[in-house]
């Protein structure tokens, strides 16, 4: 990056005055726009590994490679976690933290068409966009550092790479074992359908299986021989369904079965299912958790079956958001604009929009939007988000903010094929891109703006006042090593 001497003399004088910033983010905006094809490069890397959460070996290793070799120290296998990482340049504070993801989601198409591919191999796909997410993340970091190698701002950078976010188990454990804690803000963002600087709340959520075992036996000849360990799975159930009638709006229990016996003639002796559940605070989750131990409990004791310790992956809580970065945020986002489509861009999103079967008939197509070309405007009041994400965790400790970029066709749901398939595109691309830059200009702000760090500080010990962290992972417990059923 080429920072004029006139320029580095006057970012020595104290205070900074806005046009010498101004010109800071402009080269270093031009300096990630000469590396953008280095940057899709190895999205589309990533994007085609597609590995699922704590698989992500190689995708890990592109952006540790990526960051060692421009001078960053990394560190590996973080948290007994073997594709977790911290890459660190710099020294002294002020510390911004930046999160990089990269984990695919099992059980979707990975597939680069606009319209559904059924013949694709679905063993897991990126249809949350992370690819695109952690190289973007990985590109802003590249690039604050390359500004203080040039002597043009001081501090510390952190790329942090946090697997296994798709079950809220990476920066979960990786914050249990001390990581973020010490760092003055941490920054991230995320692909959307649309651009906005977020100032939201999201959902808390426990992630655990449950277990039973009980006696194999004919299931014709002698069923009375037998206890049914799916006969408890589903009976569990039957109760959680019940139980949804009574808790808060705000809330959500899902589940899928993961191990249900063999075959039909044969009475299951072990049946294992996996929940999430979720709800606006982390109270209400530990509430409903304790509510859902008994009945689990329950049809134990109806099926004469055995229930085995619930063996509870991760927990999520809700994310505190800090208007103070989220202002700062926004004004970048509209410095930097929303990502420039082309002719070919639109019409692959258009494509995707009429090719997504929505199941009450909804038309993507009436919006006459393909892909979002505005930047929203920033919520008056912080809304409540109904995803979660492991994020969550680290904004009870440090001041935190991040964005969404257009990635994919406007109004579609994420965690679905055409967000799979327009990562792996120049739309994932271009949305990278941009994301580094406002990542990159509100670093800058941080690190040259003493007042601008403080005051978000202020205001997150406000709102984090008599606040009581509480924890449902047993002490002392490491994060799990697949999230696969064993």
């Amino acid at each position: 990056m080429k920072i004029s001497i006139a320029l580095l003399a006057l970012l020595m004088a104290s205070p900074l005055q806005a046009d010498d910033v101004s010109e800071l983010k402009s080269d270093a905006w031009a300096f990630i726009d000469g590396q953008a094809q280095a940057l899709a490069a190895t999205n589309r890397k990533i994007w085609s590994y597609a590995e699922p959460s704590l698989e992500e070996f190689k995708s890990s290793r592109e952006l540790q490679d990526l960051l060692a070799s421009n001078g960053f120290k990394v560190e590996a296998g973080v948290a007994k976690m073997p594709t977790a990482f911290v890459a660190t340049y710099g020294s002294g504070a002020p510390v911004i933290g930046i999160l990089a993801e990269f984990d695919a989601l099992l059980g979707i198409t990975q597939s680069n068409k606009p319209s559904p591919d059924p013949i694709a191999d679905n063993a897991a796909g990126h249809a949350c966009g992370h690819s695109a997410f952690g190289v973007g993340s990985t590109g802003a970091a590249i690039a604050i550092k390359t500004l203080m190698e040039a002597g043009a701002i001081k501090g510390t950078v952190k790329l942090y790479g946090t697997p296994a976010e798709e079950t809220g188990i990476g920066k979960v454990y990786m914050l249990r074992d001390g990581h973020f804690k010490g760092d003055d803000a941490i920054l991230h963002w995320h692909p959307s359908s649309s651009n906005v600087a977020s100032y939201s709340s999201t959902k808390a959520i426990v992630n655990f299986k449950v277990r039973f075992t009980g006696q194999q036996a004919h299931a014709s000849a002698q069923p009375y021989a037998g206890r049914s360990a799916l006969d408890a799975i589903e009976l569990t159930s039957v109760g959680t369904q019940y139980m949804r009638e009574h808790i808060k709006q705000d809330a959500r229990i899902h589940s899928v079965v993961t191990r249900g016996g063999g075959q039909p003639n044969v009475v299951p002796a072990d049946a294992e299912a996996w929940y999430y559940i979720r709800a606006d605070k982390f109270e209400d989750v530990v509430k409903y958790f304790g509510w859902f131990q008994k009945i689990a409990e329950g049809a134990a004791l109806m099926t004469q079956t055995t229930l085995e310790p619930i063996e509870i992956m991760s927990e999520i809580h809700e994310m505190i958001p800090v208007r103070v970065l989220a202002e700062a945020t926004h004004k970048n986002f509209t410095a930097v604009g929303a990502p420039a489509w082309d002719a070919q861009d639109v019409a692959f999103a258009a494509t995707t929009q009429r090719e997504f079967k929505d199941p009450f008939g909804f038309d993507y197509t009436k919006a006459g939007i393909a892909l979002a070309t505005t930047i929203e405007p920033l919520a008056s009041q912080a809304r409540k988000g109904e995803a979660s994400t492991d994020v969550g965790d680290i904004s009870w400790f440090v001041p935190t903010v991040g964005l969404m970029v257009a990635g994919y066709g406007y109004g579609l749901p994420t965690h679905s094929w055409p967000v799979v398939a327009s990562t792996g595109t120049s739309i994932g691309n271009k949305a990278l891109v941009t994301a580094a830059k406002v990542i990159t200009a509100t670093a800058i702000d941080l690190y040259t703006d003493p007042a601008l760090l403080a005051s978000a500080k202020a205001e997150f010990a406000k709102t984090m006042a008599g606040s009581t962290w509480q924890t449902l992972i047993p002490e002392g417990q490491k994060a799990p090593a697949t999230v696969r059923s064993k």
